[in-house]
């Protein structure tokens, strides 16, 4: 196994650096232990959320004989972990391109494997991860002085994605029976230095967010981006370790794409938008898709904005979807401080088939009222938005990957300083507003979405020239450059 630690992108680490990705190896193995030698049996198992939806097997790393054998022509691995929300959601728009290209996507998910040192590893960074997001957002002085800082410049350094390289080697062996030649698309860096690590020969590294970081690299692999801004900042490592002028990526390991979004959206996205426009010019109530991340976060944010549409909602004038993803105690903490929520929502919880109804009807009929969805299942509590997202006319949400999708967006509070570039990126195409940083402005901008004749149609109109530059075809793009990777043998 190289050690992609020493050097990187032919930057060459100081020995401290390497001495502390070394340290950080060892403690998660005094932790954990390191299973590098035992057996890693690679099965396929049903999904039954996406699987229906485009596809979508699991594989699992666990005993048992494997009745369905990879396909080793048309299957393409997507790789990824929960960590919030956002990399399981580019994760189902890279399986939603793949099948509609006419691949077959597997999903493998490395924080799904109990019994291994590899899920062991990622969950404990995740739980250290969720722990910083929800303390961030309920102390401003932490916030500032640790959590936004890790996020934006913490996370950016080289010597930073030196220790992530050291310690995918503990995660690498779960890769240990899949098929070698299969490509894999990682939605998080660590699945694909592990694939790397691991011996996978054609690996595509999708990066999130609009703002480069060395956190993202992934050397061996190629690096896609969502921005024209990332892919100038990866190319040149810019500021990843201070003012030094850094060797540069070279350029046929970074691709730019585009916006990674499911085909279902994509394919929709002219007739959604022309329906939204009609319910607009006819002033039938305006339907705001309120969606809550994976750390369960910013509940102030979102009930100061029910407080504020509750008259319009008596009105007939709005309509609110609620989404609190698997998080069914910010919906209990909502309904407590706000006591008429209660009588006006309708509740569609742990129902899968009755939130896929509500999601189809809502397409062609009149939607009044609050609509509340949660579901235990990760799948349905992430998918719910995907499909909720076709029927609203705003979604309000942070601006992390939600940021890239094609339907108007109001920005409020990020979590983290990177995200903040995703709402400046959605802004200069047009999809999205300024990040809302305050309750104050996010109450302002919901004013002029309700009041103002120019701003909603506008972003709709800048939806439609988006599309026909195909600004959202990036997850078409990352599934056919894997595919060509294979066909071409690139290593």
């Amino acid at each position: 196994m190289a050690d992609r630690s020493a050097e990187i992108f032919g930057n060459r680490m100081a020995p401290k650096v390497r001495k502390k990705a070394a340290k950080s190896k060892q403690k998660y193995i005094r932790r954990f232990g390191d299973d590098a030698a035992l057996p890693h049996p690679a099965k396929l198992t049903a999904n039954d959320v996406l699987g229906p939806a485009f596809g979508v097997q699991n594989v699992r790393v666990c005993e048992g004989e494997n009745e369905v054998p990879f396909d080793t022509e048309k299957g393409i691995i997507v790789g990824n972990i929960r960590m919030g929300f956002g990399h399981y959601r580019i994760s189902m728009a890279m399986a939603s391109a793949a099948h509609a290209l006419g691949y077959t996507p597997y999903w493998m998910d490395l924080n799904s494997f109990p019994q291994t040192t590899c899920t062991k590893v990622i969950g404990a960074q995740n739980d250290l991860y969720s722990l910083g997001s929800r303390i961030s957002q309920k102390s401003r002085l932490f916030n500032r002085l640790v959590w936004e800082p890790m996020n934006y410049e913490g996370f950016r350094k080289l010597s930073y994605n030196a220790s992530d390289q050291k310690n995918a080697e503990l995660i690498a062996p779960v890769f240990a029976d899949v098929p070698k030649d299969i490509p894999v698309i990682g939605t998080h860096v660590w699945p694909a230095q592990a694939a790397l690590h691991a011996g996978m020969k054609y690996v595509v590294n999708a990066i999130p967010d609009n703002w480069p970081m060395a956190l993202h690299l992934a050397e061996g692999s190629l690096h896609t981006v969502q921005t024209h801004n990332a892919w100038q900042g990866y190319r040149i490592l810019n500021g990843m370790r201070g003012k030094e002028v850094l060797k540069p990526m070279p350029a046929d390991s970074l691709l730019y794409v585009g916006h990674y979004v499911d085909h279902e959206l994509v394919a929709n996205l002219e007739a959604d938008t022309a329906a939204r426009l009609d319910r607009f010019a006819h002033k039938k109530p305006m339907r705001f898709l309120l969606t809550v991340g994976g750390a369960g976060a910013q509940k102030e944010i979102f009930a100061a904005v029910i407080r504020f549409l509750l008259p319009a909602v008596k009105k007939g004038r709005a309509a609110l979807y609620v989404n609190v993803g698997d998080y069914k105690n910010v919906w209990d903490q909502l309904v407590k401080e706000i006591p008429p929520l209660a009588a006006l929502s309708q509740t569609h919880f742990d129902d899968w088939a009755d939130t896929q109804a509500f999601a189809e009807q809502a397409l062609t009929k009149d939607v009044t009222g609050i609509h509340a969805f949660w579901h235990q299942d990760i799948f349905q509590a992430v998918y719910a938005t995907n499909l909720l997202m076709r029927s609203c006319d705003v979604l309000v949400t942070k601006p992390s990957e939600l940021a890239f999708y094609p339907v108007p967006k109001l920005f409020i509070k990020r979590i983290g300083g990177h995200e903040q570039w995703g709402a400046v990126h959605a802004a200069e195409f047009g999809d999205g507003t300024l990040e809302c940083r305050d309750v104050p402005h996010t109450l302002q901008m919901l004013h002029l979405f309700c009041r103002d004749r120019v701003l909603f149609p506008d972003m709709c109109e800048n939806i439609l020239k988006n599309k026909a530059a195909g600004l959202y075809d990036g997850a078409y793009k990352v599934v056919e450059a894997a595919m060509a990777m294979k066909k071409n043998g690139a290593k």
